[in-house]
């Protein structure tokens, strides 16, 4: 294997070499556990930890190593390797976590999204909608992989596929089943060698019955469909990189219940650009295309030039992200007043001569 099959090109070793680490060899994080990494490079995998200043020097979760992370590394032998520098991210897709405030790196340097649902659970173009934004917001390109079409009849299957298309028309689309084996070809066709695919999709939409498909084994446990809440059990827990035969690499993740807006105000923008480029032309500069006089995408839809249901999608996910962006400002000024809380007792406890100074 040649370190380009792990997807290293040319944007990576320029990299390392402004950030002078030449010296070091280069490996890419495959696995993430607690504190823990497996890292892979042409020489073979090792199992990797970060080192203290890291730790340290660490602002957010963010800064630490993911899944498809470049870093460079020193060799300790036996398997056994110290990670010192995560090298720049050609792209990033993360979100909000389901209940809290804080982002969720999903993975990193990834080439294409393959946005899963299975057509007898979750089925929304909505939430379509919401994996695109993501990865709109990290330069990711997404795909849409409509899986367990045996399920259904092909009348249902082609009224999804006009409804996908006719809402998604410069999207990728396959149609997959797992059970037959229909889309198989075609998805193995779409993964192409060096280039990384994360497959994204709630828990029970089929994302690793698929990946051991396309690595002709059995490699991912996976479980039947409970029946209650009719909610997958699903054995992944950790995200992983598995590299298929034809050269293509491809991230298991486990499932999703919520794809949470974190700061992906320009995802959304991007991702629906028809609605960006009528803004536009709207009469106010702030205007919110909810009730202002004038505005240009209020028109559109009104005339039916837009579709009524990516307008509101949309007007959801910008509220969202809005909302998140608010919270997260106030976390911030909070902290800040706390930071400069605890600097000034440290002062008044170093000038009055407490113990501890």
């Amino acid at each position: 294997m040649k370190i380009e099959d792990l997807g290293y090109d040319e944007f990576f070793e320029s990299s390392r070499k402004n950030l002078k680490l030449g010296g070091f060899p280069v490996a890419r994080v495959i696995v993430e556990h607690k504190g823990l990494y497996k890292v892979k490079n042409e020489n073979g995998e090792y199992m990797a930890k970060i080192t203290g200043k890291q730790m340290f020097s660490a602002l957010s979760r963010e800064d630490y190593p993911v899944v498809g992370d470049w870093v460079s590394i020193t060799d300790l032998g036996e398997g056994q390797a110290v990670i010192h520098k995560v090298l720049p991210r050609k792209t990033i897709i993360k979100r909000k976590r389901g209940g809290k405030n804080e982002i969720q790196v999903i993975g990193t340097n990834i080439d294409a999204a393959l946005a899963i649902e299975s057509v007898d659970r979750d089925y929304s173009l909505n939430r379509f909608e919401r994996y695109f934004a993501i990865a709109s917001d990290g330069r990711i390109k997404p795909a849409i992989i409509l899986n367990k079409i045996d399920l259904i009849s092909k009348k249902e299957l082609e009224s999804k596929t006009v409804q996908i298309k006719n809402r998604f028309d410069n999207i990728d689309f396959i149609p997959t089943s797992t059970m037959t084996e229909e889309g198989l070809n075609e998805l193995k066709s779409y993964i192409k060698r060096g280039k990384t695919y994360c497959f994204l999709g709630s828990s029970g939409a089929g994302k690793s019955s698929l990946i051991n498909k396309l690595l002709g084994k059995n490699v991912i446990k996976t479980e039947d469909i409970s029946s209650y809440a009719d909610r997958g059990k699903h054995i992944t827990t950790n995200r992983e990189m598995y590299f298929l035969d034809n050269g293509g690499i491809v991230i298991d993740n486990p499932g999703m219940r919520e794809v949470g807006m974190a700061d992906a105000k320009s995802g959304i923008d991007n991702f629906f650009d028809e609605i960006t480029m009528l803004a536009k032309k709207c009469k106010y500069i702030d205007c919110t295309h909810i009730h202002e006089p004038g505005c240009a995408v209020l028109s559109a839809i009104k005339s039916g030039k837009l579709n009524e249901d990516k307008y509101n999608s949309y007007i959801s996910l910008k509220k969202e992200a809005e909302h998140y962006e608010e919270t997260d400002l106030e976390k911030r000024r909070k902290d800040r007043q706390f930071g400069k809380f605890i600097k000034t007792t440290k002062e008044q406890l170093k000038k009055y001569g407490h113990k501890d100074y």
